[in-house]
């Protein structure tokens, strides 16, 4: 699929107007969003990533506009469950509910750009060499086991925040004040500057995200190869991620299968990327460096099923429990 840069420079545009929208009618006045108010602006961007998708779909066909839904519900899916994470780093440092959204939206951003050069890696590597997806698949297998394996242990005991390197070394590094001071990430005390909690919040967020990348954007690669559908995909995906962490709030607790049902996906795009490194290998231990053409291409259409068919009944599945414990309680 050739993309012409104006159009990757109008997307990238759109994007960024899009943030700068989300900043200030959000975050510029601090407030606690309402049910109300985050269930409407998650619908909003939701729609716009279907009528994005829709276009796309339109203009460059079913199969790319297919490869666009399925990567784009893949990657929302997984942002629903870093919120999990997002939660814990907020109740960590004890960030006030009408000063979250300005950390959030900010450490999103981050995530953004930092998986920006993480898709160029991706698609510079692929377009190389063949048998990165051989790398990539099992990652992800591996990912799916170790998510897989959380699944199944007990789930009661409260996660414990881990600080990541970036927020360590600010930590050693950095004069930090021990109140926050509004919405400032830097302020002046006794004619010395100094980074405030919220500053270290936005660091914690945006790296924490950075290591969250390291199996999404290998498993929308499964999905689809074209850096343009990668890159929007995750850019609609993290778009509305601050609203939806207001909106599901509690709701978070009760998805308990939500990372089974992730570990299934991810496993499954893994044995998918497997299966096309066999179909176009080139590794001369493997068939002598011939590709394996037996091999069986798993069509979009398949992955979408499977993907939107695991959620579902993941998701089912949790409220059910969530029912039953509580009739239980």
């Amino acid at each position: 699929m050739y993309v012409p840069l104006w159009v990757w420079l109008a997307t990238v545009a759109g994007i960024i107007a899009l943030f700068v929208f989300d900043f200030v009618s959000h975050v510029r006045k601090p407030h606690e969003p309402s049910f109300k108010e985050s269930a409407a602006w998650s619908c909003v961007y939701i729609a716009l990533a279907i009528v994005f998708g829709a276009g796309l779909w339109w203009v460059w066909g079913a199969q790319h506009g297919a490869e666009y839904f399925a990567g784009f519900i893949t990657e929302k899916s997984l942002s629903v469950d870093n919120l999990f994470v997002f939660v814990i780093i907020m109740s960590k440092f004890a960030v006030p509910r009408i000063h979250q959204q300005k950390a959030l939206l900010i450490g999103i951003v981050i995530a953004l750009v930092m998986r920006g050069v993480f898709i160029a890696v991706g698609a510079a590597a692929i377009h190389q060499f063949s048998w990165v997806f051989y790398i990539f698949g099992a990652f992800l297998l591996w990912t799916a086991y170790k998510l897989g394996k959380e699944s199944f242990e007990d789930s009661d005991e409260e996660e414990e925040y881990r600080p990541n390197l970036a927020v360590r070394l600010a930590q050693r590094w950095l004069p930090i004040t021990k109140e926050y001071h509004g919405q400032r990430l830097i302020t002046k005390v006794d004619g010395k500057r100094l980074v405030t909690p919220l500053f270290m919040v936005i660091v914690a967020l945006g790296f924490t995200d950075l290591v969250f990348a390291l199996d999404s954007i290998p498993a929308i690669y499964g999905l689809t190869r074209e850096p343009y559908i990668v890159f929007t995909a995750n850019a609609f995906a993290l778009l509305g991620l601050l609203q939806l962490y207001f909106l599901l709030g509690g709701l978070l607790s009760r998805l308990v299968y939500l990372g089974l049902g992730l570990s299934v996906i991810l496993g499954f795009i893994g044995v998918k990327l497997v299966l096309e490194a066999l179909h176009e290998n080139t590794l001369p231990f493997i068939n002598g460096g011939h590709p394996i053409e037996a091999i069986p291409e798993i069509p979009i259409w398949l992955s979408m099923t499977i993907i939107i068919g695991t959620l579902v009944v993941t998701g089912v599945a949790s409220l059910l429990k969530d029912r039953r414990d509580r009739a239980r309680a």
